[in-house]
């Protein structure tokens, strides 16, 4: 259940931001799996090592942090010739904002207990 809301947060991201591409339903929902591995493997370590600069900011570095994922995540996907790629650090500044806002905007109106299913 979780996949597919990540699954749809990487596509609606991916047709609102203009430099990021998802080529078909099967590689958006590889892509949806990658992304989940980098946040949970790679961001808390970078959010750790970035957390003077995010207190700083006031937490608006996490969306650096979220491009610099997103980033790794198109990265591993052309190594592995998924069929997700975004075209550098704006289109995926601007993505990773689009996907913190639609990800907050989809757990609003998904209770946890649907997730959990």
């Amino acid at each position: 259940m979780v996949t597919r809301f990540r699954l749809n947060e990487s596509h609606i991201t991916a047709n609102i931001v203009p430099g990021i591409a998802v080529v078909s339903f099967p590689a958006a929902m590889v892509a949806a799996v990658v992304i989940g591995l980098v946040n949970a493997v790679v961001r808390p370590i970078v959010t750790l090592l970035t957390l003077p600069l995010t207190i700083i900011t006031l937490g608006l570095f996490l969306f650096v942090v979220n491009a610099i994922s997103l980033s790794l995540a198109s990265w591993l996907a052309g190594a592995f010739n998924i069929g997700f790629a975004v075209d550098g650090f704006w289109p995926a500044l601007f993505g990773s904002i689009v996907l913190s806002f639609v990800s907050g905007l989809i757990g609003r109106f998904v209770s946890a207990d649907t997730l959990a299913q």
